[in-house]
C-alpha cells in the first residue's frame, strides 16, 4: 500500500478567500464569512429553484478556482453536511488513485489440487476472488478457456469458489428501495461476476409473432423463455419493461407473462436475478458447460487449501480504467468493490468497518477538515452518507494538483458528451467534467468547469429536499453560470 505523499500546494480556506500553503493536513477553517457576492445566487439558479419548489436553504454550493488563489465566486452553506448521493464516488475513486496508484490491478488466481490426465482432472478446481470489480462475462469466458487449456475437459470433482477475501454481513437487495432486481442494488462480493447481473436481449420477429430472447451470461439451473408474444400491431413501445409483466421472484425461473411491442425494435434489459448469492456458482457452471466442459461434482463455496500454488491467474484492467467506468456510468457495485479493496490491501481482508476507517483518515489528511465526511459504503447509494460542499471542493482542489489528476479528470462525465451527462447538453457542453448524483430526495453535481476566461473552476452543488430531482435545471444553470465568467482581455503586441 502506497502512503499518501504530503506535498505543498495552495489551499483556499473557503469563505475567507485566503490562500495558505499547506504541508500535510491543512488547518480547519473558521466559520465562513463569505462576501455578499459569494452568497448571492445567480438569478437563473434562483429562478430554477423556485420553479422546482425547492427553497434556497436546501442547496449547498461552492464555486472556486482550482488553485485557490481567489475568493470563491459562490459559497452558499459550504459547511452544511448533506447527502451527496453518487457524488460520493469522487471520494472513493480519488482515494484509490492516490493510495493504490492508477496502474494497480486485481488478480484472480485459479488452483488445481491434482494433475490433469487424459483430459480429466480427478480433483477440485479453486477460483479465489480478490475483489476484481470487472470480472465480466467476456473475462469469465477467457478464464474458463484458460482452464480448458490446462488439458481439462472433465472435472471429476468440484469447482470451489473462494470468496473469503471480503468479510460482509448478509445483504437484502430490497432494503434500499424495494426493487431487488435492479442491478444497482446488488451487494459487493470477493468473486463478483458480471456485476451479479444478466442481460436479456429482445429481437422482434413479425413473421413468427414473437420477440426472440437471448441472455448473457449463460446461467446454469435457470430457465429463461426463448420468446415472448408480440403485442398487437400498432402498439407503441412506451414502458416496454412493464408490458412484459416479468416475474423475477424465482431463483430457478424467469417468467414473462406479457408481450413485447414490435415498434421497440431490438432492446436489452439488465436485471439482477433472484438468489444473488448463488449467481457466481450458476455463472461459472453455465460458462464451463457452454465451452464444452463437463463437471461430475458441483460448484460450491469453500476456501483454497494451504500450500496450493496457482495454475494460472487472470488480471483485471488497470485501476485507471476501472475508475473511468465507475465515474462515467456511476456504477455502485464497482465502487463498493474498490472501497473494500482498499481495506483488503491494507489489512488482508476487506470489511466495511476497515474501509470506512481508512477512507475517513485519508480524507482528514487530504482535506485537513475532520468531521466533514460520513462515507458509509463509499458509493453514495445510502441514506446515511454525508459530506460538506466546502470539504469536497477542497478535495477537488488538491486532486487538481495531484500526480493522478489526469486519471480522475478523464473519469468524469463530460457535459453533453458522454456518461451520465450525455443527455444533458447545455452551453457548457464539452467544457465541464462533472460527477452527478441522484437519489429520491437528492440531486448533486461536482467536478471541474472551464470558464470562458480560460480559468478552471471547482464546482460543488448539492440539493437535499423532497423535490430535489426537479432541481436539476438549477444545477445546470449553475454550471452555465460558472462557464460564463468574464473573458480574459486580449493583449495586443
Amino acid at each position: 500500500m502506497h502512503r499518501l505523499a504530503r506535498g505543498v500546494l495552495p489551499v483556499l480556506i473557503a469563505g475567507l478567500g485566503l490562500p495558505v500553503l499547506a504541508a500535510g493536513p491543512a488547518p480547519t477553517p473558521a466559520a465562513p464569512t463569505a462576501s455578499a457576492a459569494a452568497v448571492a445566487l445567480p438569478p437563473a439558479v434562483a429562478t430554477a429553484l423556485a420553479r422546482a419548489q425547492v427553497p434556497r436553504e436546501a442547496l449547498a454550493a461552492v464555486v472556486v478556482d482550482v488553485e485557490g488563489r481567489e475568493p470563491p465566486r459562490l459559497a452558499l452553506q459550504p459547511d452544511a453536511l448533506l447527502n451527496p448521493a453518487s457524488v460520493m464516488k469522487l471520494v472513493t475513486t480519488q482515494a484509490a488513485l492516490e493510495l493504490l496508484g492508477p496502474a494497480f490491478v486485481w488478480e484472480t488466481p485459479v488452483y488445481l489440487d491434482a494433475r490433469p490426465e487424459a483430459g480429466r482432472l480427478r480433483g477440485n478446481v479453486y477460483i479465489k476472488g480478490q475483489g476484481d470489480p470487472k470480472l465480466v462475462s467476456e473475462r469469465l469466458w477467457l478464464l474458463m478457456r484458460r482452464l480448458r487449456a490446462q488439458g481439462i475437459g472433465v472435472i471429476v470433482g468440484d469447482i470451489v469458489l473462494d470468496r473469503s477475501a471480503f468479510a460482509l454481513a448478509p445483504h437484502d437487495a430490497a432494503q434500499f428501495d424495494g426493487e431487488p432486481w435492479r442491478p444497482y442494488n446488488v451487494a459487493p462480493d470477493a468473486l463478483l461476476l458480471n456485476y451479479k447481473a444478466m442481460t436479456l436481449a429482445f429481437v422482434p420477429d413479425a413473421a413468427a409473432g414473437v420477440a426472440h430472447i437471448s441472455h448473457e451470461p449463460p446461467l446454469a439451473q435457470l430457465e429463461v423463455p426463448a420468446s415472448v408474444p408480440l403485442a398487437p400491431d400498432g402498439t407503441p413501445c412506451g414502458d416496454w419493461r412493464t408490458a412484459l409483466r416479468a416475474d423475477l421472484a424465482s431463483a430457478g425461473r424467469i417468467a414473462l407473462m406479457g408481450s413485447y411491442a414490435a415498434s421497440c425494435g431490438e432492446r436489452q434489459w439488465s436485471i439482477a436475478p433472484a438468489d444473488p448469492q448463488g449467481f457466481a456458482a450458476r455463472a461459472v457452471e453455465g460458462m464451463w458447460r457452454e465451452l464444452g466442459g463437463k463437471l461430475t461434482g458441483q460448484v460450491r463455496d469453500g476456501t483454497v487449501p494451504p500450500g496450493l500454488v496457482p495454475a494460472f491467474s487472470v488480471q483485471s484492467p488497470a485501476l485507471a480504467e476501472v475508475v473511468r467506468d465507475i465515474n462515467k456510468y456511476s456504477n455502485n457495485v464497482m465502487t463498493q468493490q474498490l472501497f473494500l479493496t482498499l481495506a483488503l490491501q491494507r489489512s488482508g481482508q476487506g470489511s466495511l468497518a476497515q474501509a470506512r476507517a481508512l477512507i475517513t483518515q485519508w480524507w482528514q489528511d487530504y482535506t485537513g477538515l475532520p468531521g466533514t465526511l460520513v462515507v458509509d459504503n463509499g458509493a453514495g447509494l445510502s441514506r446515511d452518507a454525508r459530506l460538506s460542499a466546502h470539504a469536497l471542493a477542497r478535495m477537488l482542489q488538491r486532486a487538481w494538483a495531484s500526480p493522478v489528476m489526469p486519471e480522475l479528470m478523464a473519469s468524469l462525465p463530460i457535459a453533453g458528451v458522454d456518461g451520465t451527462l450525455r443527455r444533458r447538453p447545455s452551453q457548457a457542453s464539452g467544457a465541464a467534467h462533472l460527477k452527478t448524483g441522484t437519489l429520491r430526495d437528492v440531486t448533486a453535481v461536482a467536478g471541474y468547469v472551464l470558464g470562458a476566461s480560460g480559468q478552471r473552476h471547482v464546482l460543488v452543488a448539492i440539493v437535499n429536499h423532497a423535490n430535489a430531482p426537479a432541481a436539476r435545471p438549477a444545477l445546470d444553470a449553475l454550471v452555465e453560470w460558472a462557464r460564463h465568467d468574464k473573458p480574459m482581455p486580449r493583449t495586443h503586441k
